[in-house]
């Protein structure tokens, strides 16, 4: 019995600490990245006819690389926790937060992601837990609200 519960034990903790990550946005924007790379450039090598010249050719590939970057991004918002605390990356920056400097996490009725009340008096968004998901973002933020509660309370100095 005791081999049953070690062996749940890990299990747990990994459960607990796995990747916070958008449901349907995610695969969404990786979809649309591969779409916008592609589509653009087999129109750019299947077009035919008077604008079909080398330049115009290089800039419909450049146009749909350019869109399947900004989508890749999309798709890459997430919220890794591990014991330590929280890796939180956005669209355009990601931030490490150790667990004592979350003060609240807080998912509003009209929220569209989660936000971090910091200790240091800022507030970040965390755009891996998205009201877009519905009962599975609301899971999430409770997941991540365990965390906080469990990890964030700042050892005692005395």
């Amino acid at each position: 019995m005791a081999a049953g519960s070690s062996a749940a034990g890990p299990d747990r903790a990994a459960h607990r600490f796995r990747t916070f990550r958008g449901r349907f946005g995610t695969p969404v924007a990786y979809g649309l990245a591969l779409l916008s790379a592609g589509g653009c450039t087999f129109v750019a090598l299947a077009a035919t006819g008077q604008g079909a010249d080398t330049a115009n050719r290089v800039a419909i590939i450049v146009f749909g690389l350019l869109g399947a970057v900004i989508a890749w991004r999309f798709g890459a918002v997430r919220a890794i926790p591990d014991p330590e605390g929280l890796t939180v990356v956005n669209y355009a920056s990601s931030r490490r937060l150790a667990w004592p400097e979350i003060v609240t996490v807080r998912f509003g009725p009209n929220d569209p992601w989660v936000h971090l009340d910091l200790a240091d008096g800022d507030v970040l968004a965390v755009m891996g837990i998205q009201r877009a998901d519905g009962e599975h973002g609301m899971a999430e933020a409770r997941r991540l609200v365990a965390l906080v509660a469990e990890l964030g309370e700042a050892p005692d100095r005395t």
